[in-house]
């Protein structure tokens, strides 16, 4: 099964373009926006490797300082490396604002503690990130900001868990590890007629397959990490939205506390967007691959995977997603040691629970990604003893294939 990425026409603000055309393509955003030429007429993004910036007088810095004058002010909170990171996404996203932070869960950090407060109340869907769920349970809570959590498809559960103190509802789709998605559009319009805002991680997707804000979403978040970097080199993140939200309350913890992507990392992920839509669209076609074939190994006894017509919301593949993604997750016969004895078995497969990397991963979520839940948490989030998920890189197909298929020898019922 092949997915072929169609070209973006959809036009884009005027003022993250450098060429003045009003409908640049995404892979034309995706390599010119966000850089501002220096005067030495440098070609490719330089890197501003500095802590802080120097002012003309005394008064331009109480300009800068005040808000009163536009400018560099602290590595913290202004860098023009992360500034031209920040646009790039934006223009890729279709925001009007994005804030870069040190981390994935630190732009969930960051929304957090910008939008929510005492007594608030969020509801998120069950299949999240296992820090993720450790993040709104044991520390949110100690602050007064209650979490529910319903399943992540089940449109009237999303409906009946909102209360009188909810404000925002978040979700990740497709879901980590086993896929699950939901129709973002009617979530959007659920959320909006119940006055809460719709937060969307898009680590999986990226704006190259998947565009939240455009089917109604208020913000979305990004671990930059994973598939925006595509290389495994750099740890960050993003949140995406309007200029109040994002632009102004997000902004604003990052400012205070300090979440800060640091400029080295921001240029290697400037330079991770550019091939971004090529990567996404091998990354979808050896991941559909890899999923039929494991759906015809014996010794698996369920794939999980969008882009097969077998998954319960395929349906949603080609109407708010451009592709099937990366994320192929399976369940073998034999538990834990059935899923330890595959992973073992591998030679080629790095093992390792980062994702979105050109080198195809493997992991365990049960005892990694997931390993801090309950087994009452996991076991509600579809996840077994005996998942295994493999984030599908550049490599040969055959050549991933054949490094499972030693490992998959080795269980029941072969």
């Amino acid at each position: 099964m092949t997915y072929t990425i169609q070209p973006d026409l959809e036009p884009f603000p005027d003022a993250l373009t450098q060429s003045g055309s009003t409908r640049p393509g995404f892979a034309t955003r995706a390599v010119r926006t966000g850089h501002r030429r220096t005067h030495e007429g440098e070609h490719g993004e330089p890197i501003f490797t500095t802590s802080s910036f120097v002012f003309d007088s005394a008064a331009e810095a109480a300009a800068r300082f005040s808000g009163e004058s536009p400018g560099n002010i602290y590595s913290r909170f202004t860098n023009p490396t992360v500034r031209a990171f920040e646009e790039r996404l934006a223009a890729l996203e279709g925001s009007e604002s994005c804030v870069a932070t040190a981390s994935g869960m630190a732009a969930i950090l960051a929304v957090c503690m910008g939008l929510l407060q005492t007594g608030d109340h969020l509801v998120a869907s069950r299949s999240l990130f296992g820090s993720t769920t450790l993040l709104f349970n044991k520390y949110l809570s100690r602050f007064g900001i209650g979490t529910s959590y319903c399943d992540l498809s089940d449109l009237a559960a999303w409906d009946a868990a909102i209360g009188p103190q909810t404000r925002l509802l978040f979700c990740e789709t497709p879901s980590n590890p086993i896929t699950e998605m939901v129709d973002l559009r009617t979530l959007a319009e659920l959320a909006h007629r119940r006055n809460c805002l719709l937060v969307v991680d898009n680590c999986f997707c990226t704006p190259a397959l998947q565009r939240p804000l455009e089917l109604g979403a208020d913000l979305v978040i990004h671990s930059a990490t994973k598939y925006l970097d595509g290389q495994g080199r750099c740890v960050g993140g993003a949140v995406l939205g309007d200029r109040k939200r994002v632009g102004e309350e997000v902004y604003g913890v990052l400012r205070t506390a300090g979440p800060t992507l640091s400029p080295f990392n921001a240029w290697v992920f400037l330079k991770g967007l550019e091939t971004l839509e090529l990567r996404m669209a091998a990354h979808s076609q050896g991941a559909a691959g890899l999923a039929d074939w494991l759906a015809a190994q014996p010794g698996v006894a369920h794939v999980y995977y969008p882009g097969r017509a077998d998954h319960p919301q395929h349906h949603l593949v080609g109407v708010q997603q451009r592709g099937g993604g990366g994320i192929v997750a399976f369940d073998v016969h034999g538990g834990r040691p059935g899923a330890w004895g595959v992973i073992d078995a591998t030679r080629l497969l790095s093992i390792t629970a980062n994702l979105g990397d050109t080198k195809t991963t493997i992991t365990h979520p049960a005892s990694t990604t997931h390993g801090r839940l309950t087994p009452e948490q996991r076991a509600a989030s579809g996840i077994g003893e005996g998942l295994i998920r493999v984030a599908v890189g550049l490599e040969c197909l055959v050549d991933i294939q054949a490094d499972l298929a030693r490992g998959l020898a080795l269980l029941p019922g072969q």
